[in-house]
């Protein structure tokens, strides 16, 4: 199987370059695919010869997208539409990622695929305008919503966690906010096998979740990560009233992964063992 994959530098990309195994990547960057510009990425597809596309490209920078709302929802929400446009006329699936920002984050419950959607902020915004535009295109598709993503690749949590961590003796996490961490390499393995279920049966199409479990708020994520590290800093607990942002997040971030799994067997991976494999690509590769 070929797969056509947008994004080589982001988390994502990263990991589905390492964990692609048999199947070959065609990969594009920045470079070859402008992700403000739909159509140059739209023609990519067609060009590609390609058996199945993934989108991992997105606009993360959540609070900056308050003030850049326009570019956010360009990259993330009229160029994966282009491109799924492109994906039905080639008659190829496309398998788009998209995120826990387009709940609202009430109540305690996880949210089921189904469940109405109420972004709080401009990113949420962007992310969801992507998923209607996927649906609307008509192909094979995937929308796969993940929540907290980390890698040994980039910015994220854990690498700023075990930063800070090393320098200070205590630090303030919030805790009220409460979700699934997510591997990005449990995401490129999701991704791939749902981009081969598509192509055997396109009837599988919808919407799903997949994040890791079991769910924990920012300051236990925080203490398990020094844990794993064997980092000595003490998590107080704060709430997220104490540490204001440009964009509200969801309290929420709780998925029902029932439907993944069902439908394509594959089951909610355990972050804390993605955590420990993740530090030990740290510590091999020196970071």
């Amino acid at each position: 199987m070929k797969v056509l994959v947008f994004g080589s530098t982001g988390q994502l990309g990263l990991e589905l370059a390492r964990r692609a195994g048999d199947v070959t990547l065609e990969i594009h960057g920045r470079d070859s695919a402008d992700f403000s510009d739909p159509a140059t990425c739209a023609a990519l597809v067609a060009a590609s010869g390609a058996d199945a596309v993934i989108n991992a490209v997105a606009y993360t920078a959540v609070d900056k997208a308050e003030e850049e709302e326009a570019l956010a929802t360009t990259i993330n929400g009229e160029t994966p539409g282009a491109i799924a446009r492109a994906c039905a006329e080639a008659g190829l699936p496309f398998v788009h990622v998209s995120t826990d920002y387009v709940f609202d984050g009430a109540d305690e419950t996880p949210f089921a695929p189904d469940h109405p959607t109420a972004p709080l902020g401009a990113y949420g915004r962007s992310k969801l305008a992507g998923e209607e535009a996927v649906r609307a295109a008509g192909g094979a598709h995937a929308i796969l919503r993940t929540s907290w993503v980390v890698s040994s690749h980039g910015k994220n949590f854990v690498k700023t966690m075990l930063l800070l961590g090393a320098d200070r003796d205590r630090l303030t996490i919030v805790a009220d906010q409460v979700g699934g961490p997510t591997c990005a390499a449990d995401i490129a393995d999701a991704c791939l096998a749902i981009a081969a279920a598509l192509r055997q049966d396109p009837s599988k199409s919808g919407t799903y979740h997949f994040s890791g479990g079991p769910d924990v708020s920012w300051a236990d994520f925080a203490r398990e990560i020094f844990a794993q590290a064997g980092i000595t800093c003490e998590v107080a607990d704060i709430p997220s009233s104490d540490y204001p942002t440009p964009a509200q997040r969801p309290l929420n971030s709780r998925m029902d992964n029932s439907a993944t799994e069902a439908t394509f067997g594959i089951a909610r991976p355990d972050w804390r063992d993605g955590l420990r494999a993740l530090l030990a690509d740290l510590e091999q590769s020196g970071q």
